[in-house]
């Protein structure tokens, strides 16, 4: 039986879930791969740490990289600098590399992809999206014979743990972050969680396989949940709508969109019932029709779940003497097209609209006629009056749901709105995405 190789690049969370893997399903692995997979080598920061695990470490890449007996660079550090290093210089050593980065994929992995393709290495990255769910191999294999037309995902734990905990409890966006920080479901700086751009960085990496195209990812647009407040959850209720964190991409002809923030959707539809830590991507193919992922997002295990499946993939095919790597993305880069994102400002859609206005006759009608004179139409409205004057606000909440609009109009009518006087602060809105399950 071959021996393979593995040398691990990081030995936190998700390496050690690699390692307690092969510990435990050895011979698992070993039947069904008909392969002996061994890690020969890890690459820590902190040498001297204490680690209950029976390997060799170092805290020198060339110990890695010089040694011609290791199969398979696994990088598990994260970060976009020595990762990225690590990655070129064993891609071009011709050695396979499985890779968690997804940051490091969005922001580069058209780079790494030509050097890979340069140097004919193969380059994984099951394990960059929704954790243990196999949605790249979905996109890669499964759909390669569909037309994408469009997919929403659940792709950051943290933010859809927060909304769940909002929406059953009723609790302020600030006390549910603290309570996510303190379980261990949101990092002390939970910013790239909470302001979408995790989930971004991985939309990023699944518009290129579903479309074949190269994209700029400063192109994403990117909206985070900070500023959902209870009260837009409970309207989104009183309306049949809970509020999610999706990460979006539609192709219309040559238009593809690519953006990230809070929706409304409908409270019946599929992903409405993905609640906690749960990830999940709803897919939409010209010929299978919709199909739905789920599982775990993250953590030791479900993520390490993916990197080992990448690792059975790669030693196969070096176990066959393949001499010809796969692509890194569906095709080969070369044959990808560079696409600029659909604008914002172009996209349809319906909107939720909530004003903060003063209690007084002819505030809905006004607002109401400059909303029309943008061609905006209204679909359902909720007008609440003064429960508390002791919180000196004076005001009260007008809350709209429109008909289709352009998202310009929406934008050029709330500037006009928000200079009236009788408006006490900035409108806030949340779009709508109501799609055909």
């Amino acid at each position: 039986m071959r021996k393979i190789n593995i040398a691990l690049c990081g030995f936190g969370t998700v390496g050690k879930g690699v390692y307690e893997i092969l510990k435990k399903n050895k011979k698992i692995l070993q039947r069904r791969a008909q392969l002996d997979f061994s890690i020969k080598k890890v690459l820590v920061k902190n040498i001297n740490k204490k680690r209950d695990a029976e390997l060799e470490f170092t805290t020198d890449f060339s110990d890695i990289a010089n040694d011609k007996s290791i199969d398979i660079v696994v990088e598990l550090i994260g970060g976009t600098t020595l990762a990225e290093t690590i990655i070129l210089d064993a891609l071009k050593r011709k050695k396979s590399v499985v890779t968690a980065n997804k940051a490091l994929l969005a922001l580069k992995g058209f780079n790494l992809a030509r050097v890979a393709e340069k140097y004919n290495s193969s380059l994984y990255y099951e394990a960059s999206v929704a954790g243990g769910i196999p949605i790249i191999k979905v996109f890669k294999e499964a759909m390669t014979s569909n037309n994408i037309e469009y997919f929403y995902g659940i792709l950051n734990g943290t933010s859809n743990y927060i909304l769940t905990k909002m929406s059953s409890f009723g609790e302020p966006f600030a006390k549910v972050l603290k309570n996510a920080q303190a379980k261990g479901y949101a990092e002390s700086d939970p910013s790239f969680d909470i302001e979408g751009v995790d989930a971004a960085h991985k939309l990023a990496i699944l518009i290129s396989l579903a479309y074949d195209a190269e994209i700029d990812f400063n192109d994403i647009y990117v909206e985070g949940i900070s500023s959902i407040s209870s009260e837009d959850i409970k309207f989104a209720r009183e309306f049949g709508y809970t509020i999610k964190l999706l990460a979006i991409s539609k192709k219309n002809g040559e238009d593809i969109e690519g953006r990230v923030h809070p929706v409304l959707i409908k409270k019946d539809t599929v992903l409405s019932f993905i609640n906690g830590v749960f990830n999940a991507v709803y897919i939409k193919g010209d010929f299978i029709g919709p199909s739905l992922y789920y599982g775990k997002g993250a953590g030791s295990f479900p993520t390490a779940t993916s990197v080992f499946s990448d690792i059975i993939d790669a030693a196969t095919n070096i176990n066959k003497h393949n001499s010809f790597a796969k692509p890194v993305f569906t095709c080969s880069v070369s044959r990808m097209k560079k696409v600029q994102l659909k604008s914002m400002l172009q996209l349809r859609t319906k909107y939720y609209l909530r004003f903060s206005v003063l209690d007084k006759p002819g505030v809905l009608s006004k607002i109401s006629g400059i909303l029309g004179e943008y061609s905006i139409s209204l679909e359902a409205v909720i007008q609440k009056g003064r429960v508390n004057e002791s919180n000196g606000k004076n005001s009260v909440p007008i809350v709209m749901i429109t008909h289709e609009s352009l998202e310009k109009n929406i934008i050029d009518a709330l500037s006009i709105i928000d200079k009236l006087d009788i408006v006490k602060e900035k409108t806030f809105f949340i779009r709508i995405e109501d799609f055909n399950e």
